[in-house]
């Protein structure tokens, strides 16, 4: 077998043991789903009003349920993939099924390949395709509202950002390479802890916040902690990103994103604890 085919089935090997990968932002979409089927009455009497707005109230409230739908699946995905890095090292050691997959000739290093795969790849396509298919179904809902209520289907075809499913993609692309050192600090601790990974992966980082302050009395690792949960909006995205629904391709800035040092010096970081993951796997025992 080769070694592409060896990644791939570690990354379906995965899939099968974590189904919240893709349960968790499919219940999410459908609650989202749910609930703008009971606000289709309020959303055609917006979409009856919004002629007579100003073009900036237009598309606020035409894509306001879409963006909100988007944002709560694209969190529930990060959030997913937080708590995924956190057991999916460690879990093969609590339930000892490492003893069987190091029987396999799978080596440590595709195995956290195929671990760091998911909330890298895996889960952020994921999240696009259910976030884009919950807008075609909020659509086909809301098309059909507008017509039990007499709207014309133009006053709201008319005014959605087509260019909004292109803006999710980047959005997703980005925040996904922002936040690979969360991934792989998560990915080593979940390789080093015998037992509360997740106390494990905090205590650290609170110590250090504390040890600072305390000692230097500043705060610059809590600002750098901060800048990596916040930045990518500043970094990636023209300057009203936090204020306005990012519709359109010119509020997407992907040159001062790529030339930003602090997304390469994140990557090496992740880079780094992933290797630390591989060591630690190849010498932890069974918990």
């Amino acid at each position: 077998m080769s070694g592409r085919a060896k990644f791939l089935w570690s990354v379906r090997r995965e899939l099968w043991e974590h189904r919240a990968v893709y349960f968790a932002p499919l219940a999410v979409a459908l609650l989202a789903v749910v609930a703008f089927f009971f606000h289709l009455g309020r959303f055609a009497d917006g979409m009856r009003a919004v002629p007579a707005m100003e073009p900036a109230k237009q598309l606020f409230s035409v894509v306001i349920p879409y963006s909100i739908s988007a944002s709560v699946i694209i969190l529930t995905s990060f959030l997913v993939a937080m708590f995924y890095c956190t057991d999916a090292l460690y879990s093969e050691r609590r339930d000892r099924s490492i003893q069987f997959w190091k029987s396999m000739p799978v080596s440590d290093l595709t195995s956290v390949a195929s671990k760091a795969f998911i909330p890298l790849v895996v889960l952020p396509l994921i999240a696009y395709l259910i976030v884009v298919g919950t807008h075609l179904l909020m659509m086909a809902l809301g098309s059909i509202a507008l017509v039990f209520n007499g709207v014309e289907l133009s006053t709201f075809w008319s005014r959605f950002p087509l260019q909004m499913p292109l803006t999710i993609l980047y959005g997703l692309v980005v925040h996904t390479l922002w936040f690979a050192p969360f991934y792989g600090w998560l990915l080593l601790v979940s390789a080093w802890a015998k037992k509360a990974p997740s106390l494990w992966a905090v205590v650290p980082v609170l110590a250090t916040l504390a040890m600072e302050k305390m000692t230097f009395g500043t705060s610059h690792f809590a600002s750098l902690i901060q800048y990596r949960f916040t930045g990518a909006m500043n970094e990636a995205f023209a300057v009203d990103a936090w204020r306005v629904p990012i519709t359109k391709v010119s509020q997407l800035d992907p040159v001062r994103f790529l030339s930003t040092p602090g997304l390469w010096a994140g990557l090496v970081v992740m880079v780094a604890f992933l290797a630390g993951a591989v060591w630690l796997r190849r010498r932890r025992e069974p918990i």
